[in-house]
């Protein structure tokens, strides 16, 4: 049961608010108070919709003590009643913890692990399937560092996807991922198994990270082509180095001004990161078994090649259509470990 206190509450704030926006007293504060109404927006349609349900199912009992409603209310009332914990569920869902990152772009870095040539073209298959995914989702997918193989496949590779809500429905994807094929290397035939690193970040804005210059190293250098007309003959690659923690960043576009841009917004995302696992942390013991931890240690998926499975560890998901997830088919999986992840929220919220 959802307390009417809490209720009152969100309903009071949300009334407050529309009509602080509505009598132009909120002209400094205008851009907070407007995303504070447009987040409480939806939770306030919810909380409407399940009280007037509420409201229909008591009307609804009354009418039963009524001869010449009786009929109209035993027709009504079930109807009523079995439309109740769906209401209550979704709108139990609106009450969650929100990820303030949710709604933001992400940069995907995905690398090889163990297993050599192998690794780096799983790796390679990976970052495809992903593209493919962005593109159903009518998301920009754009590559921001790589580092090729010879056989064509990735050692590294990260790219920005831009997009509404990309990081609420990529973040599950980061963690270990174990393939088991024949390798084209392979004349024997034999199953060989390797692994490639996924990590969703999301993108972070200025106001997030502070970056001082005294903090930052920034050097230019040549960028590497491919050979021939490609080969870049200025010093357009920027590297840049944040002392206090290590982390580096290069971007080598054509643009010596792109790449600043580039590495400087890597570089916050990386270091936005940071301050997030940082925090996620302190919360370990108390989400020790969620979906999100964020874990990037954790092998969490199998693609078995042979039998054409995919399996998903985290949540005991094995679908039989591996054809199909490698060309981006990913909402099945996607959506079974946000509604996993939703789960385990509930049942902290409701012990």
């Amino acid at each position: 049961m959802i307390p009417e206190d809490k209720l009152i509450q969100i309903t009071s704030r949300f009334e407050f608010l529309e009509a602080k926006m509505a009598d132009g007293s909120a002209v400094d504060d205008f851009a907070a108070l407007s995303k504070e109404y447009s987040d409480l927006k939806p939770v306030v349609d919810k909380i409407n919709d399940y009280q007037r349900l509420v409201a229909d199912i008591a009307e609804a009992e009354e009418m039963m003590s009524d001869p010449d409603m009786k009929e109209l209310a035993e027709e009504e009332l079930p109807e009523l009643k079995a439309a109740l914990p769906d209401a209550e569920h979704g709108l139990q869902l609106s009450l969650l913890p929100k990820d303030e990152a949710d709604e933001r772009s992400a940069v995907l870095e995905i690398r090889a692990g163990t297993g050599g040539d192998e690794a780096a073209l799983f790796a390679g298959d990976l970052f495809r399937m992903y593209q493919r995914y962005c593109e159903s989702a009518g998301w920009k997918i754009e590559v921001i560092e790589e580092a090729e193989t010879e056989l064509g496949g990735y050692r590294e590779v990260v790219a920005n996807i831009k997009g509404a809500g990309v990081f609420a429905k990529m973040k599950f994807e980061s963690g270990v991922h174990r393939v088991q094929r024949v390798p084209t290397t392979e004349s024997g035939g034999r199953v060989h198994t390797s692994a490639a690193t996924v990590a969703v970040l999301p993108e972070a804005e200025e106001v997030d990270i502070d970056l001082p210059a005294t903090d930052l190293r920034i050097d230019t250098m040549r960028a590497s082509g491919s050979g021939g007309q490609h080969v870049n003959t200025t010093d357009s690659a920027v590297r840049i180095v944040h002392i206090p923690t290590g982390i580096m960043v290069v971007s080598a576009e054509k643009s010596q001004h792109r790449n600043r841009e580039i590495a400087m917004q890597t570089l916050r995302t990386r270091l936005y990161d940071l301050k997030r696992q940082e925090a996620d942390d302190e919360r370990a013991a108390s989400r020790k078994g969620q979906v999100g931890s964020g874990d990037r240690s954790e092998r969490i998926r199998t693609y078995n090649f042979p039998q054409g499975r995919m399996t998903d560890h985290r949540i005991n998901l094995t679908l039989y259509k591996l054809d199909q997830v490698m060309q981006g088919d990913l909402d099945e999986i996607i959506d079974a470990l946000i509604a996993d992840d939703q789960a385990h929220k509930l049942s902290e919220l409701n012990p």
